[in-house]
């Protein structure tokens, strides 16, 4: 089990969460931006990302709960340490053209999809990306419940990865924790992102050693 780690709930300072994740065993900073019109939070310019990362060593894996994606995607794809950029489906009429506009900067390409979205609204897409972000809880806010409803798309997404030898990993985002990490596990997922539950504790590789061994 891969283990992405959101830093935007914490107990630490943002720089020191920061260098804790980047210092520990976590496989990937998981980058939240929200731009105040998708999510009702607004946090992060690409200007603050390329100052945030600009001496860590870990991968990032950019989740952008933002309207009008397509404007992010060039800044970002400078950002060496950007492995993933990930868009919502819902962010844009033709997700499609955005995917194309990552891929073509040689990043890797996720879809997130929120907990009210059906697989079904994105299986034309699913051959053409990298990564598909189950949200398990509202984006916007840290430190919200699991919503063990959507566990039934992970299912599916991992049964039509199989019938159609798609290459795609599948990520679960919110709630993650010692008491739902079972959940997702069972459920099928490749990669979980966990937030508060890392970063609210005093020691952050434990508590990523007990999601990566579950």
């Amino acid at each position: 089990m891969k283990v992405g780690v959101s830093f935007i709930s914490s107990d630490y300072p943002l720089e020191e969460t920061i260098q804790k994740i980047d210092e520990g065993i976590a496989d990937y900073i998981h980058v939240d931006v929200m731009d105040g019109n998708f999510v009702s939070t607004k946090n992060f310019e690409i200007a603050d990302i390329k100052k945030m990362f600009k001496q860590t060593n870990k991968p990032l894996d950019v989740h952008l709960m933002v309207c009008s994606p397509n404007k992010y995607v060039r800044d970002l794809a400078k950002i060496p340490s950007v492995e993933y950029i990930t868009i919502h489906y819902e962010s844009h009429r033709r997700p499609i053209d955005v995917i194309n506009m990552i891929k073509h900067t040689g990043k890797k390409v996720g879809i997130a999809i929120n907990p009210e979205t059906k697989v079904s609204h994105i299986v034309p897409l699913l051959s053409h990306v990298d990564q598909v972000l189950v949200m398990s809880v509202k984006p916007g806010a840290g430190g919200q419940k699991f919503m063990d409803s959507v566990l039934y798309k992970v299912e599916t997404l991992k049964e039509l990865r199989e019938e159609n030898n798609y290459k795609y990993v599948i990520n679960i985002d919110g709630g993650i924790n010692a008491d739902t990490i079972s959940l997702a596990k069972e459920s099928g997922v490749d990669m979980v992102v966990s937030g508060s539950y890392i970063c609210k504790s005093s020691d952050f590789d434990e508590r990523i050693k007990l999601l990566k061994e579950c």
